[in-house]
């Protein structure tokens, strides 16, 4: 299959991309906060276009003068006003350029941080979904066209704008006449953008799209090295590679004949109009209304025309590309449409406020739209008044209802009626009812593709139901605000990011506050004080890229030791000591029990073993819950973990 032809397969599964309106909505309060600089802008881009009117003025008179036998003098006052307008432009330009960074750069770093706020804030799922390249793109790539867009391609744009406006003015000025057939200009260019703009976002958008592609195919193949190597697949991800950056490559050179297209038809009518121009000059000095100055005047402010309409229509190119920039950028901002973006609002998703209100029913509470005090009638202090008998009446009610709760709602985990699906039609969890008391560990085994991983995101709350409910003590896990729930549920997969930063640091990553001393309990806790004393300078010794180089058992004692210092209510492991290898299974095993130590927890089971120490193991089959029970009951029965233990100890 082509490049092309595999292209919509593959743009299907990047992140979306924002509308035009939600882009302006976007900015609006960016730029709205500084209308100053915007009126300063405005002042210096027209009297910049004003001072390039001198110089064909000049030129016309001296046409004029010098034919009737004038000396030099002319020549000379012209070149001072000409140098004189020439000085006051180049400042009017540089004032211009310098509150226009004033006004885009704050802008548009602005809008960079809420893009990155709102990937870090988004679910796992979804970027895993996107792409981490296409992301890597947005955030770097786009960000960058944007910047640059900002702070060169804007100022010229309305510099040419102003010169465009205030050279069709002059002409007018000089004849009447002369602007009206300048006029004939008008529609040639609204043909030429008529046919560019509806063209030109499509394409713009889709090499913004190939670049993405291209930067997430790139991203894929270094990553997995290591694996393509092994396999000798090398040849395979290269291909797939070579045909991302054909298609973006393809697609930069329609760009450019698409843009000598546009500039084609500028010309034409350029040189429609200036002929027209010098007839019809001829005609009105040959009648002798219109001196052969004014003539040469209209026609270089015209001929001034060219560079900047040029531009114009030119920079429609570099505007477009950034705006379809800038549209990826904020479909990063409103990528949740939902989770992300109302955490970072402070907002409870709406997923979770029919449980959230039902909690708050079953409490006692009024809902969060109730008028303040409707919820509750404080008694009166100075006695018992009916005033105080409605406010003990209120408060026998609330009391009342929490005891219904505390009865309806257990503590710890609940999850109900939990289903999940990636795709339309292929469910991954199907109507999963667990609950996990305080203190208790739940572990899961199973076989690849039966959920297990996903049901584990589930409950950390990072990847939202689809079906069904999680509640933390009552509480909807995604109602809960991002700092609450991850102070509360920890979660550690098989992938541990290392950061470049000294060891200390890296365990500092859930509570940046914490001293020396509760980094170094944290690493005890886990059993890596031992290799920890031996790197080269302890805890501040760097690691990760560039630094010192972690084994996988220590990289996953690391994770396990940021969850000691977090403390957390909740432990999810996800496969967390898979990958250290049969020799520090034992250490790793142990660590994670440590972690779980008189905390909940849920642990997908890499190793049977790990199942022996549970309190209770489900195991899962297709989505769906086959069986619960302890180890022991498990092991002696007739099901699916019977054979697993069996083939488990056989080995």
């Amino acid at each position: 299959m082509s490049a092309t032809a595999a292209a919509p397969e593959t743009a299907a599964r990047i992140l979306p991309t924002a509308s035009r309106r939600r882009v302006l909505a976007a900015i609006r309060p960016l730029l709205g906060r500084r209308l100053g600089l915007l009126l300063l802008i405005a002042v210096a881009g027209l009297v910049t276009a004003l001072t390039g009117l001198v110089g064909p003025w000049i030129v016309g008179d001296l046409v004029d003068e010098l034919g009737a036998g004038s000396g030099l003098r002319p020549v000379v006052t012209g070149a001072v006003w000409i140098l004189a307008a020439g000085i006051l432009g180049a400042v009017g330009t540089w004032l211009g350029r310098w509150w226009m960074g004033a006004l885009a750069e704050p802008a548009v770093a602005a809008l960079r941080e809420d893009v990155l706020d709102a990937a870090l804030a988004v679910d796992s799922a979804v970027i895993e979904t996107g792409g981490r390249g296409d992301l890597v793109s947005r955030v770097a790539e786009d960000a960058r066209i944007v910047s640059d867009a900002a702070s060169s391609i804007l100022p010229m744009f309305l510099q040419s704008l102003f010169v465009v406006v205030v050279s069709a003015a002059g002409m007018s000025a000089v004849d009447w006449r002369l602007g009206l057939v300048g006029l004939i200009a008008v529609p040639m260019y609204a043909l030429t953008l008529h046919w560019y703009l509806p063209r030109s976002g499509p394409i713009y958008r889709e090499e913004r799209r190939a670049f993405g592609v291209r930067s997430q195919r790139m991203l894929g193949g270094i990553g997995g090295a290591a694996t393509l190597r092994a396999y000798e697949a090398e040849h395979v991800e290269l291909e797939r590679i070579d045909d991302a950056s054909a298609r973006a490559r393809d697609l930069s050179i329609d760009v450019f004949r698409f843009l000598t297209r546009a500039f084609s038809r500028n010309n034409r009518a350029e040189a429609v109009v200036l002929s027209a121009l010098i007839i019809t000059g001829f005609w009105l000095v040959d009648g002798g209304s219109l001196s052969a100055g004014g003539v040469a005047t209209a026609a270089l402010m015209f001929h001034r025309l060219f560079n900047p309409i040029g531009a114009l229509v030119g920079m429609f190119d570099e505007i477009q590309s950034a705006g379809a920039s800038l549209a990826r950028m904020v479909g990063v901002i409103d990528l949740p449409g939902s989770a992300a973006e109302r955490a970072l609002a402070g907002e409870a998703p709406r997923d979770a406020a029919p449980a959230a209100a039902a909690e708050r029913a079953l409490a006692g509470e009024a809902p969060r739209d109730a008028a303040p005090g409707a919820a509750e009638v404080e008694p009166d202090a100075a006695g018992p008044t009916a005033g105080s008998e409605v406010g003990a009446a209120a408060v026998t009610a609330r009391s009342a209802a929490g005891d219904a709760r505390s009865a309806a709602v257990p503590a710890g985990l609940l999850l109900r009626g939990i289903g999940h699906s990636y795709e339309e039609g292929r469910p991954v969890l199907t109507g999963i009812d667990l609950e996990i008391a305080p203190g208790e560990v739940v572990a899961v085994v199973g076989a690849t593709g039966a959920g297990k991983s996903t049901l584990a995101q589930i409950v950390a709350g990072t990847v939202p139901a689809r079906e069904g409910t999680v509640l933390l003590d009552g509480t909807g896990v995604r109602e809960l605000p991002a700092a609450e729930l991850r102070r509360r549920i920890c979660m550690v997969s098989q992938e541990v990011h290392v950061f470049a930063a000294p060891l200390a640091e890296n365990v500092r990553v859930p509570r940046p506050d914490a001293s020396d001393a509760e980094v170094a309990a944290a690493l005890a806790a886990v059993g890596a004080a031992p290799w920890v004393a031996a790197l080269p300078a302890g805890t501040a010794t760097v690691v990760g890229d560039g630094g010192h180089r972690l084994t996988p058992m220590q990289e996953q004692m690391l994770a396990l030791a940021r969850v000691a210092l977090a403390d957390p209510e909740f432990v999810v492991l996800d496969e967390a000591t898979a990958e250290a290898g049969s020799s520090g299974a034992r250490d790793l095993e142990r660590a994670a029990g440590a972690v779980l130590a008189g905390r909940g927890g849920l642990v997908v089971a890499h190793r049977l073993s790990q199942a022996v120490t549970a309190d209770r193991v489900i195991v899962m089959e297709r989505g769906r819950i086959a069986e619960i029970g302890t180890h022991e009951e498990l092991r002696h029965g007739q099901g699916l973990y019977a054979r697993l233990w069996e083939a488990w100890t056989a080995r």
